[in-house]
């Protein structure tokens, strides 16, 4: 008998934008509502521990790293055994966030994109768009402090987020578009809580 695939829900969005608390609320309410669900994630920090560049620095290779680490740690939360059975996935970086990264990285270092780099890449990421149920992009909101210890560059993390919503709307993506406003954030909680809820295994 075939074992019922995963809900997949993934985010995606600039950094520092709430994208990691955001799938950690869905998570507690999913669990709150006895829903087992895995979460992925780190792929940035795991990608720069293998020597890998990040944020500004980010090339093909890194992206491409990403992208397939991203897809391998997503099969991997929805292989889990028959007696401990996962009914969610929550993607900490969808596969087009790398790419958004990527081409941002670009434009931030005046480099002109080489066409048959973007369009392999744009592939392996397109590959994975069918798999997700729901897809949260965050919105960067400049006036929002960032709470974070590293030093981002402004201009960077302005660049990824216009990547972000660019990718998204010329690709015709479905998503759910994530503001800093506490409301929105709220109805992107409860749509995934709803969306799990409604198809969870009885």
């Amino acid at each position: 008998m075939t074992t019922p695939q995963p809900i997949r829900i993934g985010v995606m969005g600039t950094h520092s934008t709430g994208k990691t608390t955001l799938l950690k609320r869905i998570e507690m309410e999913l669990r709150a509502h006895g829903i087992p669900v895995a979460r992925t994630g780190r792929l940035g920090k795991r990608a720069a521990l293998t020597g890998l560049p990040k944020m500004q620095h980010h090339t093909a290779a890194s992206t491409e790293w990403i992208i397939t680490q991203g897809i391998a740690d997503e099969i991997a939360a929805a292989a889990r055994p028959a007696t401990e059975p996962i009914q969610v996935v929550l993607a900490d970086r969808a596969a087009w966030d790398a790419l958004a990264y990527f081409h941002a990285a670009q434009q931030w270092r005046h480099e002109t994109p080489d066409p048959l780099e973007q369009e392999r890449l744009r592939l392996l990421a397109s590959t994975q768009t069918p798999k997700y149920h729901l897809l949260l992009a965050t919105v960067l909101d400049p006036a929002q402090p960032v709470e974070n210890k590293h030093d981002y560059d402004a201009r960077y993390r302005a660049l990824v987020d216009h990547h972000t919503h660019t990718l998204l709307t010329e690709h015709e993506i479905p998503h759910q578009r994530v503001t800093s406003d506490p409301n929105c954030q709220t109805c992107a909680v409860e749509r995934a809580l709803q969306l799990c809820l409604n198809q969870a295994t009885p």
